[in-house]
């Protein structure tokens, strides 16, 4: 007989039980989970097993890989972990999630032209100004450019989970050098060859043309317009974490992938060098954090940018995707404002709520997280992948000190959330069935108008009870399937 065996409720969250994706209440699977249910019954569980083992191999084949880095910043590179079983949204439930990141995407472009030119949001007194001009990310040296078809936000990535009720709510914005999109792809192709009979029984949308919307996006940009557009996707290099992703990428969209080394700016025009010569670079498609890009301008130690890259832009001869200084827009202390941002540029309330954020910058905010650490999670406002985070209920009253004392020396750099518990999810896991925590990365591209690709990531707690989901930390993926109307 197939049962899950549900986790336990080891969130922190004084007794509330997350939503489960997958069971209603009296564990019966929900009903667009109810075709699926019934396939694995019949098929049995050893057909799992055997399919599972068949898609790592499968995974390691290709070279589907991610890199973690131990405490003395030594990569180890390891296979994409893997769910067989499918995360599946009805139609109703992604129109409200699309809607919410279009109009959240919008509203955040909105935000960084103002802020990188009038500031007429400071002024209004909507956003303290402290935490604009303390922002890690803000960058006052790109103040007054104005990038291509005024759009900063070309790729975002946006973090979701539910809450008990269902809801979801926005945990955090991705929109610097948002990552993962490519393990989306890969999740949807190794599920389509290795388990097509399950798509037999759903109209699922498709996920695979994402490289396909990225390119049309890039070329929307370009200075001498499409037709002509020269794209090249900058990387630092191999031992960069996401290089799998970089590779992937520039394959899919037919465009060169270039190292600093490949670059050189003259008289304000990007070129690429050629076995024929330089050739002129209309678009780039950085995989690089803004203190590197340009060592003219950021970090001059800098190895891995392209010196004069910024006065290139500045002057309007190449785009730059995503926009340098849009990091200040996804810092973790600006996300508590974030609808207040879109109440303001659009005039609208907002589609999607966000998680209850408490900023250290306020006395009474600070003074309740100190008195109540081990009962919240505290992040690092630039940091991500699970980096710089204290995780309350699971943590030892010596770290819980040690936050303390950073957060009494820089509190502009740290926020506090209450733990919410993340949705669960039935997956195969050493031969069973069991639940585990997940949320949702949906990936969104802005070119000629906003487009929100019909799925995402799903990033799978693999650790039983844990709630941190990020591949640096131990986490894995599932694919996620968008059901057609």
């Amino acid at each position: 007989m197939l049962a899950t065996v549900p986790t336990g409720n080891q969130t922190g969250n004084q007794g509330h039980m997350p939503y489960h994706e997958f069971y209603k209440d009296d564990f019966e699977p929900r009903e667009h989970y109810r075709p699926l249910w019934e396939h694995i019954r019949k098929t049995g569980q050893s057909t799992l097993g055997a399919k599972a083992h068949e898609s790592h191999l499968a995974l390691r084949t290709e070279g589907v890989t991610f890199t973690v880095y131990s405490d003395n910043d030594e990569g180890i590179e390891r296979v994409w972990p893997f769910d067989l079983l499918p995360r599946i949204i009805p139609p109703a439930e992604w129109a409200v999630i699309e809607g919410g990141l279009k109009q959240r995407v919008r509203a955040l472009n909105l935000f960084l032209k103002d802020i990188y030119h009038n500031q007429r949001i400071l002024k209004d007194g909507v956003i303290p100004v402290h935490l604009i001009f303390q922002g890690k990310d803000f960058r006052r040296e790109i103040m007054d450019i104005d990038p291509p078809q005024d759009i900063y936000t070309h790729i975002s990535g946006i973090d979701l989970i539910r809450d008990e009720a269902g809801r979801y709510l926005v945990l955090e914005d991705n929109l610097r050098t948002p990552s993962g999109v490519s393990y989306m792809i890969e999740n949807r192709v190794i599920e389509r060859r290795i388990l097509p009979e399950f798509f037999a029984h759903y109209r699922v949308r498709r996920v695979e043309h994402y490289p396909a919307l990225l390119l049309q996006a890039l070329r929307h940009l370009s200075p001498r317009g499409k037709d002509e557009a020269e794209i090249v996707l900058l990387t630092p290099g191999v031992y960069n974490s996401a290089y799998f992703e970089h590779t992937f990428l520039a394959k899919e969209m037919g465009i060169e992938l270039v190292e600093s080394g490949d670059l050189v700016v003259t008289n304000n025009i990007v070129y690429m060098k050629t076995t024929h010569g330089l050739r002129r670079v209309d678009v780039v498609y950085r995989r690089i954090d803004d203190i590197f890009l340009d060592p003219l301008v950021f970090r001059p130690d800098s190895v891995v940018g392209v010196a004069g890259i910024i006065n290139a832009w500045r002057a309007g001869n190449v785009a730059i995707v995503n926009a340098p200084g849009n990091g200040i827009a996804d810092d973790k202390a600006i996300c508590p404002f974030v609808p207040d941002i879109i109440r303001y540029y659009l005039g609208e309330p907002p589609i999607l709520d966000n998680v209850p954020t408490y900023l250290m910058t306020r006395p009474d905010d600070m003074a309740y997280a100190l008195d109540n650490l081990e009962q919240l999670v505290v992040k690092a406002v630039s940091e991500s992948g699970g980096y710089g985070m204290l995780m309350g209920p699971t943590s030892t009253p010596a770290l819980r000190a040690e936050f303390a004392t950073r957060i009494r020396e820089n509190p502009r750099n740290y926020i506090a959330q209450p733990v919410v518990p993340l949705s669960r999810h039935v997956c195969y896991l050493d031969g069973e069935l069991e639940s585990r925590h997940i949320d949702l990365r949906p990936y969104v591209i802005y070119g000629e108008d906003i487009e929100v690709v019909p799925g995402g990531l799903t990033r799978v707690a693999l650790t039983k009870g844990s709630l941190v989901v990020n591949s640096s930390q131990g986490g894995g993926s599932k694919d996620t399937w968008v059901l057609a109307e």
